[in-house]
């Protein structure tokens, strides 16, 4: 009976841990929900600025802003949700992304623990420099866009779906930026070498092509080729970094495999 109790205990303690990290990185989501649903306003003009200066529709007294539009009666109050909702969960990331790190930690072995700080530091900053680029591309992508409306017809977009847009633009181009990231730490961890991320170049830079045109919600071809660019270009420097880290991997190992005295073989007492 006590066997089974010892057994039971660590799946217990293990459980109480995740217990407590969720209820921490919920309350972060809560709050920042909070702080969404206070900066309503200044969020969404900042949404809306691709497609129409809301503040100034807001100042004039306007009517309408551009195409954007919101209809139903809940309409206005899903949106303020929504948006509250979305703010406190990308706000609150880095917190909730800690918790998380903080539960797996314990599992992990130092050179582990520092292959996962290193890509956790480094992933965060790439992210924020994709969605960047992503928020400005909006009003390239939607001018072209738009250009495909006949003439004589007016294209109006509900709010709702404009923000899928937004985000979904935002999101694949931040997690796209992730890619060399990725490559650095498969290579860290052994798992890649510098010279097989490089060999397949043209199938790189195609495929690369082929994802954006694929997964990207714009079709014009500047903004695929804004995308494009940099991937292709932290790409290659990925590549050139992990050549130079399995170059210093390599004479590391020769010079232990060099240093390393060999046992000789011990010889026989002759009579």
């Amino acid at each position: 009976m006590a066997s089974v109790n010892e057994a039971r205990m660590p799946l217990l303690d293990h459980l109480r841990e995740l217990r407590k990290r969720v209820l921490r990185s919920a309350i972060a989501v809560v709050v920042a929900f909070g702080g969404g649903w206070y900066f309503y306003d200044s969020i969404i003009v900042t949404l809306a600025k691709p497609v129409c200066d809301l503040r100034a529709a807001q100042e004039s007294g306007a009517a309408s802003c551009g195409a954007l539009y919101i209809s139903g009666v809940l309409g206005p109050l899903d949106l303020q949700i929504k948006v509250a909702l979305l703010t406190g969960v990308i706000a609150s990331a880095p917190f909730w992304l800690y918790q998380l790190w903080a539960f797996i930690a314990p599992a992990l072995h130092r050179k582990e623990k520092r292959t996962s700080i290193l890509f956790v530091a480094s992933a965060t900053p790439f992210f924020a420099m994709g969605a960047t680029l992503g928020y400005y591309i909006l009003p390239v992508a939607i001018k072209a866009l738009f250009g495909f409306t006949p003439d004589s017809i007016s294209n109006l977009v509900r709010f709702d779906d404009y923000l899928d847009f937004v985000l979904r633009l935002i999101l694949f181009v931040g997690l796209a930026f992730e890619l060399p990231i990725f490559l650095l730490t498969f290579n860290l961890i052994g798992f890649l070498r510098g010279k097989t991320i490089l060999k397949p170049w043209r199938i790189w830079v195609f495929t690369i092509f082929f994802f954006v045109a694929a997964l990207s919600p714009t079709a014009d071809p500047l903004s695929m080729i804004l995308l494009s660019g940099p991937l292709i270009l932290f790409y290659f420097v990925s590549g050139l970094i992990a050549v130079v880290v399995d170059r210093r991997r390599d004479k590391k190992i020769d010079s232990v495999e060099t240093g390393s005295t060999a046992i000789e073989a011990p010889t026989s007492i002759k009579e």
